[in-house]
């Protein structure tokens, strides 16, 4: 066995092939399942702290999304059903029935589409677990309004596209649409592979709100509150909509609150499960 693997399987680092995919994932602990899920361009070492320190009293569970971290990407343009029935797929190779789900942004929607199935009635037979509790922070899923700019540059963008389309314009100016869209589209999709890209335009172009109302698990949400990707206002409506829902604003944080909080992050995370904060 090699260093890295012998480092790897002692801190936790995992991976299995599961259908048909590579995937690398952490796995430590005993007890009842706590289960994060990190956002777009992201992997679970971001909630490293946070999953080492919960292992002392849980199992705890986070994959690297396909597309992430080391993980292979899908065959196809998946949307976020798909990523939702590859996560079940996950937990059930691990053996997990019943859980807490902790989602980040993208990992957000993923946990409201299984939590929603969860909650449906009759209740879907394609989950295979029971939620305990979900916790929800800076979640993605509520699509927002078009602004007149927003509508502007999609025009735009049409047009360069019907252009660049031409077999003459593709002679005379190679490269057009893509340059347009580097200068012109979002981080998250800029520095995405091809395959990425189109999982990543299939996922932001589906609205979750309308699921919101099916979740019946108590969820926590927590939000930054100059979180300027996913707006504290998406926070305000999920506690609206979402049935048996509070939500915890971190002061000075953004889209990524647990780094800028981390301290009040764990405090929280600790009385929402009933665990003994560390001292």
């Amino acid at each position: 066995m090699g260093l890295d693997k012998m480092r790897d399987e002692t801190s936790g680092v995992k991976t299995m092939k599961l259908e048909g995919l590579d995937l690398r994932y952490y796995d430590q602990g005993t007890g009842d399942a706590v289960v994060f899920l990190h956002g777009w361009g992201s992997e679970f070492s971001i909630f490293r702290p946070f999953l080492d320190r919960m292992s002392n009293c849980r199992r705890v569970c986070a994959p690297n999304l396909p597309g992430f971290g080391g993980s292979e990407e899908p065959p196809a343009a998946w949307g976020v059903d798909d990523y939702a029935d590859f996560v079940r797929s996950f937990l059930k190779k691990l053996g997990i029935r019943e859980a807490v789900l902790i989602g980040h942004s993208f990992g957000g929607r993923i946990i409201i589409k299984l939590a929603a199935r969860s909650g449906a009635t009759p209740p879907s037979e394609t989950l295979p677990l029971r939620l305990h509790k979900i916790i929800l922070v800076d979640s993605a899923g509520i699509r927002p309004g078009m602004t007149l700019k927003k509508r502007l540059r999609l025009a735009v963008y049409k047009g360069v596209r019907q252009v660049a389309r031409l077999v003459a314009a593709e002679k005379l100016f190679p490269g057009l649409l893509e340059s347009w869209r580097r200068r012109n589209a979002s981080p998250d999709y800029r520095d995405a592979s091809p395959r990425m890209r189109e999982c990543f335009v299939k996922i932001i172009n589906e609205d979750l709100t309308p699921f919101l109302s099916s979740i019946s698990c108590p969820t926590l949400l927590i939000w930054g509150e100059n979180d300027r990707e996913t707006p504290l206002g998406d926070g305000q409506l999920m506690e609206r909509l979402v049935p048996d829902s509070g939500l915890v604003t971190l002061k000075n944080a953004g889209h990524y609150s647990f780094l800028d909080q981390p301290f009040i992050f764990g405090r929280v995370l600790d009385s929402f499960l009933g665990l003994k904060s560390a001292s």
